[in-house]
């Protein structure tokens, strides 16, 4: 085996001698070859002969020794030259490109051409850095790869920047660029929704022509989520065959292209969404992408899941000690009082939640200002005194009394114009000079992209924080975005917009948490309006969606599981029947549904008899002895809902699989077709674990309660549903 400096230029000796033996990133400097190894995956990449960076292989990891090389690619003809054809990790708009670009710019000439080559790079111990530059003018672009070792998920960045004494213009700016090997049956999945429909799985042959997974809100956005997998078609199952998958961890506008290009490759371009965008850099000026995260498995969708549930926990997710928090069990008030809210009634409400087990009490709207109704008050972030004469302080002991944390509900990114804020600073908001101002919920969308707009909020939410007990806060966004102007600017820079909001965003979170570390934070959308890696870096649970009846969360969940971890996915029980659909259903049947992600109760807890609150305490109860399971362990989805046939079967095993736990529902039986047995998986084949049901039940007469993790992931078990919204959680606890 050639030793470690051989296979090192110059230039990267030094970094590497201060890495440890393993290091995951190579150079083969004969080749001109990177190679990135983590987990079980190898990603590799290579200059060629004319200095562009071209894609070389991405998939299972492959031996040490391997001599990985991507063929020598020209021109197909006079209509296809190299530049068109090579599979570049990042191509600029030049030298005869018409693939999708990576990088776009415009500089004062007039001048669009922008040919990228290979210039110099750097190793870390599972870290590469690139530098490309333009052939001839002074602009360089710095790749950023880092290579997960567990996982084997590759991050990838850039920087751009104008090293010249002009201005360039950015026109379109991407993270990364992917590319998949030659292959007909390729399958593109994602997601697609709106409000209270988010999360809804698709899936569509990878064919000619672009497929676009957009945003061009101003935020991630329910219609599309920045998450993609490609399969193989008929090789590709739940739990075998191939898998490329990715997220983009941006809370804005983005863009993800897939498409074949003229070879029959597969390529995938994500970031920035070009569509109304324009950044200028002056000279000495940079623009940095998102990061957009990819992986690869070899055994099917749902180890690819875990994948990224496994990294979203151990990279992703604040943590507090170098520990991932468990998910508190939440009550919240809206359902129950809307806007009404008072000390006295909260107090109430509290009670009544502590009788339930909860450890979280959040105050939901309506605590603030003239916010009687969705109308008033919004961004008027003091405490209304009709209210709470007495501030929130004797709510809050109320709550801590209870042995309760408090939480609070704020909406800091909007202002109604009936409000002090809105009357003092009409001009704080996105608008267009002289144009209408579009209302979304009678609210209007401040720009955090100004600084004295930022620090006013931060300030806001820092007084809050300091003055009042608050462990928590639900962090909502009602609409998205119109009339996209910021007219205090040059009109060159006005679409600068569309990242220094995100950027000023993601300011006053990081900020929050360092000056109020025990906090945590909820990221709301209207629901599941801005769900990505970006938002989920910063906040510690994500709202899912504003649905919550039991039947349809099940496919929302489902869908949202396939990209994010169950660890930040909020579900609460609500009232019966519920207001979408006016569905009835169980309180059993609800809360089975809603203790698949971190549990919330949002019901009006008045309503409720005794018999409810009896039901309820001991799921509580139990939910809270397998939480660590469900939020931290491993999802395997056996049989996954579909629209119009809700049936679905998920077992979640715990990280050293002592205990695992199945939840079986299903919207409605037929026929009386017969049922056969629900086969697990990811049990330890060889130690005997002991079932019981949540609710007291007894097991299916001829079942063993306690077998080896062979026969229940071989035999199955039996869990026969008969009737309409009918469900069953059974607990597997290893024996010693």
């Amino acid at each position: 085996m050639r030793s470690k400096s051989a296979w090192l230029s110059a230039a990267a000796i030094v970094v590497a001698m201060a890495s440890p033996a393993h290091a995951e990133s190579d150079y083969d400097a004969g080749r001109r070859l990177f190679r990135l190894d983590g987990g079980n995956v190898t990603y590799a990449f290579k200059v060629t002969a004319e200095g562009l960076l071209q894609s070389v292989y991405w998939g299972a990891r492959l031996g040490e020794r391997d001599a990985i090389d991507g063929p020598v690619i020209t021109g197909h003809s006079g209509f296809d030259v190299t530049a068109n054809v090579v599979p570049q990790e990042y191509a600029g708009q030049g030298g005869g490109l018409f693939a999708e670009p990576a990088l776009k710019v415009a500089w004062p000439d007039g001048n669009r051409d922008l040919v990228l080559h290979y210039a110099a790079h750097r190793l870390g111990r599972d870290s590469i850095e690139i530098d490309l530059r333009d052939i001839q003018r002074p602009l360089t672009v710095t790749l950023r790869y880092t290579i997960d070792r567990d996982t084997g998920i590759v991050g990838r960045s850039a920087v751009i920047a104008n090293g010249g004494q002009t201005d360039v213009r950015v026109d379109q700016a991407a993270a990364a660029g992917y590319t998949l090997p030659v292959n007909p049956a390729y399958r593109l999945h994602y997601t697609t929704g709106r409000w209270a429909a988010e999360w809804q799985r698709q899936d569509r042959p990878l064919t000619a022509g672009a497929t676009l997974l957009e945003s061009r809100r101003g935020s991630t956005g329910s219609e599309h989520n920045p998450w993609f997998a490609v399969t193989v078609d008929e090789r590709t199952t739940e739990e075998a065959g191939p898998v490329w998958f990715g997220a983009l961890a941006w809370s804005g506008s983005f863009r993800i292209s897939v498409n074949t290009d003229v070879a029959g490759r597969a390529r995938i371009v994500g970031g920035y969404n070009p569509f109304d965008f324009a950044y200028r850099l002056a000279p000495g000026e940079r623009l940095e992408t998102p990061v957009f995260y990819a992986g690869y498995s070899g055994e099917g969708m749902g180890d690819a899941s875990r994948r990224m549930h496994r990294f979203q926990r151990a990279e992703i997710l604040p943590r507090e000690d170098g520990r991932l928090p468990l998910r508190p069990v939440l009550y919240n008030s809206w359902e129950a009082t809307e806007f009404d809210v008072d000390e006295a009634g909260q107090m109430r409400l509290a009670e009544q939640a502590a009788r339930l087990g909860v450890e979280r009490f959040v105050m939901d709207d309506g605590w603030f200002g003239a916010r009687n109704s969705d109308r008033a008050g919004l961004g008027d972030w003091q405490v209304n005194p009709e209210k709470f004469p007495n501030g929130l302080k004797p709510l809050i002991d109320k709550v801590k009394s209870l042995d309760m944390e408090f939480g609070l509900w704020v909406e800091p990114e909007m202002v109604n114009p009936d409000s002090d804020l809105y009357r003092q600073h009409p001009d704080w908001v996105i608008n267009f000079e002289g144009r209408p101002r579009t209302e979304g919920r009678n609210q209007l969308v401040l720009n955090l992209a100004r600084t004295d707009v930022r620090d006013h909020l931060l300030g806001v939410l820092d007084r809050l924080l300091a003055e009042n007990d608050i462990a928590f806060l639900k962090w909502d966004y009602n609409r998205n975005w119109s009339e996209p102007g910021w007219p205090q600017l040059a009109p060159a820079d006005q679409q600068r917009i569309y990242v220094q909001y995100v950027r000023n965003l993601y300011y006053i979170l990081d900020e929050l948490r360092r000056r109020h570390p025990r906090v945590e934070i909820e990221s709301c959308s209207g629901g599941g309006g801005r769900v990505d890696m970006g938002i989920m870096a910063r906040t510690d649970q994500l709202w899912t969606s504003d649905n919550t009846d039991p039947v349809d969360r099940l496919l929302i969940q489902d869908g949202f599981t396939q990209a994010y971890a169950p660890a930040v996915m909020m579900a609460w029980v609500t009232d019966s029947p519920h207001w979408v659909n006016g569905r009835e259903s169980s309180l059993a049947f609800r809360f089975l549904s809603a203790m698949q992600g971190g549990l919330g109760i949002g019901t009006d807890l008045g309503d409720w008899s005794e018999e409810d609150f009896t039901v309820a305490r001991n799921y509580v109860a139990i939910y809270k002895r397998i939480r660590a399971t469900v939020q931290q362990g491993e999802l395997y989805r056996l049989h996954r809902p579909t629209k119009g046939n809700v049936h679905s079967a998920t077992f979640y095993v715990g990280e050293d699989q002592a205990q695992a736990v199945l939840f079986v529902l299903t919207q409605g039986t037929h026929l009386g077709d017969p049922q056969g047995p629900v086969v697990v998986r990811g049990l330890d084949a060889e130690a005997r674990y002991r079932v019981e049901r949540m609710d007291g039940e007894p097991l299916v007469p001829g079942t063993p309660a306690e077998a080896s993790g062979a026969f229940w992931m071989g035999r199955g078990i039996d869990v026969p549903l008969r009737g309409d919204f009918q469900g069953a959680g059974l607990i597997f606890t290893r024996v010693r």
